[in-house]
């Protein structure tokens, strides 16, 4: 198997540690961001880098140009999560969580891409989420930072497809990671005469699905796969089984039926 070059969002925690280091075991050259200045792990190379942030961005990309020459493999894993109803949502919610899992994707890619397209090769892989194909309640604004990411990931696939640049999307469903815990809770939500005890209901199913989730190993392997294959597949599903058929059953049943489940399962009454 050929070494790559691989840079990955989000790297210290999470989906991204295990990825990052499962690829490094693997024989790849593997650069890791995070927001905050973070050790190196094992071979993984650890770069300071805000999404949000073009100028962080452009530094890191020329940093590893300079010591490596190419980028083969940019994973867009960096994300965050704020729970509340949308209704109430505050302007610095909804730009704090587009922001990031949206427009950070978008940054990300504006500055790797050039590199790609002079080599005339590459992958991207945007990591969604099965919030991305279904909407979840009380987590309206995530489910559409990813219903963004997989529009622009189908425009972007067919409009890099000349340079032989590959575009993957991955929708994970629940996995155990910090995210539970590091997920930004809506205080007006939360006290909320009308929508208070629904969220509060809701919340508490979404954190135990979470925590009883797959293990991450479980979605970096998947992403190794990815990673390695020469014509990959566009999207890849990863998480419990009957979330994966779920999402999957979208495509074929009724809109009301979906919603029905929805609602019986979120404890939307």
């Amino acid at each position: 198997m050929q070494s790559q070059i691989i840079l990955i969002t989000g790297a210290s925690s999470g989906f991204g540690k295990f990825t990052a280091q499962m690829l490094s075991e693997q024989g790849h050259i593997v650069y890791g961001t995070s927001r905050k200045a973070s050790e190196n792990m094992n071979n993984v190379k650890m770069l300071v880098v805000d999404v949000t942030s073009p100028l962080s961005i452009r530094q890191a990309v020329e940093q590893i140009i300079s010591e490596q020459g190419r980028i083969d493999v940019l994973i867009n894993n960096a994300g965050i999560g704020i729970s509340g109803a949308l209704e109430l949502a505050t302007e610095d919610e909804v730009n704090k969580q587009m922001n990031t899992n949206f427009f950070g994707v978008v940054n990300m890619c504006r500055e790797v891409l050039p590199v790609m397209r002079k080599a005339r090769k590459g992958k991207i892989i945007n990591i969604s989420s099965i919030g991305g194909v279904t909407g979840i309640p009380y987590q309206g604004f995530y489910s559409a930072s990813k219903f963004a990411v997989e529009g622009y990931s189908e425009a972007l696939a067919l409009e890099v497809h000349p340079f032989n640049i590959k575009v993957c999307l991955v929708e994970p469903g629940d996995f155990n990671t910090g995210f539970t815990d590091n997920r930004n809770i809506s205080e007006l939500t939360r006290l909320d005469a009308d929508y208070g005890e629904s969220f509060l209901k809701s919340l508490k199913i979404i954190e135990k699905e979470e925590r009883n989730g797959c293990h991450p190993q479980k979605l970096a392997a998947a992403i190794c796969k990815i990673v390695v294959r020469k014509n990959p597949p566009f999207r890849t599903k990863v998480g419990p089984l009957v979330q994966v058929l779920f999402a999957k059953s979208k495509r074929w049943l009724p809109d009301a039926v979906i919603q029905y489940a929805l609602r019986i399962f979120y404890a939307i009454k």
